[in-house]
């Protein structure tokens, strides 16, 4: 049954350019954008859906036990570990999220961190700043594996774009019956099996969400097993990867190399040992800001709205419990 005109209550930066997107919205739909808490509990009362497009999830939690309209919560960004409250988990509005919306500059960043190794660029600008005429030996990524832990939206996206370059997936996945129809993997490992692949594979990539079962998940014992030249990816939440165990194995040259886009603290406190490692990629939890790269988000909260308004199935629903 199709849904009345309803109050959007936007929480985001009223100046930020991306909400120009929503224009688009029906006439009927009334928008409130805001960050400041007493004007977000005022309106909270009226509101119909809340889209979440800030870094403060106590916002949300905030005003939900006032929200006696809310039939639906959207968050613009794929991680909602900050949205997981108390208040949240209770609220019987479903929430969605822009789950693979961010996927293709990810899997782009992903592969240009393989051929940064591959072809050791870290030496060739160095040698250029010093102006040395030395040869650099590089290696190709054909015939290498590409090991994904969380074979998701992002990991399909890499799987795709390494594919071209002749590399072998290697797949980690919760649900290992999900792998059947994907003619991408190679191989395929489910849970238990997780340094099995760490061993198989040339480079991992990780892409997981932030959840209880995640968090740490790709410990020293996994870490060990990696081959000396492996290369670990993380382009998904920092905690899912043991950081104190990484810094071991790179301090001590066990693996080759990591290229991390996101960490335990963000942003990455002065003096921490990842800005010194010279076998470290570092990019600030930005590998997905591409030019337009929020017109996706905006496009797939649209639809969703879309779906609102007629009373049909949203889509990219969040297991609240699950936490993705």
């Amino acid at each position: 049954m199709p849904n009345p005109a309803s109050t959007l209550l936007v929480i985001a930066d009223p100046k930020a350019p991306f909400l120009s997107g929503l224009a688009k919205l029906p006439s009927d739909v009334r928008v409130v954008v805001s960050t400041d808490p007493g004007e977000l509990k005022n309106r909270a009362a009226e509101a119909d859906a809340i889209l979440y497009a800030y870094h403060d999830g106590e916002l949300v939690s905030s005003i939900l036990p006032i929200a006696s309209r809310l039939r639906w919560i959207h968050s613009l960004w794929t991680g909602v570990e900050g949205l997981m409250k108390r208040e949240l988990l209770a609220h019987p509005a479903p929430l969605t999220n822009g789950r693979g919306v961010f996927r293709w500059p990810l899997a782009d960043w992903a592969i240009a961190a393989m051929l940064f190794f591959a072809f050791d660029f870290r030496r060739v600008l160095e040698q250029q700043d010093e102006q040395v005429w030395r040869a650099v030996h590089g290696t190709s990524l054909h015939g290498r594996t590409l090991g994904i832990v969380g074979y998701g939206a992002i990991g399909s996206a890499a799987a795709a774009r390494a594919k071209p370059f002749g590399v072998k997936i290697a797949a980690y996945r919760r649900r290992s019956e999900l792998y059947a129809s994907d003619g991408l993997v190679d191989s395929s490992y489910g849970p238990g099996q997780l340094k099995e692949l760490m061993a198989a594979s040339d480079y991992v990539l990780v892409g997981l969400p932030l959840t209880p079962e995640t968090r740490g998940l790709v410990g020293e014992a996994e870490i060990a097993a990696m081959k000396a030249n492996a290369v670990i990816i993380n382009v998904g939440r920092g905690p899912a990867i043991d950081e104190a165990a990484l810094i071991c194995a790179l301090e001590a040259g066990r693996i080759r190399g990591a290229a991390l886009d996101v960490f335990n603290t963000e942003p990455l406190p002065a003096g921490h040992p990842f800005w010194r490692m010279k076998n470290v990629l570092l990019s600030p939890h930005t590998a997905d800001r591409v030019d337009g790269f929020l017109e996706p988000a905006i496009d797939c909260f649209l639809q969703n709205m879309d779906r609102f308004h007629k009373g049909e199935p949203l889509r990219n629903v969040v297991d609240k419990h699950a936490g993705y």
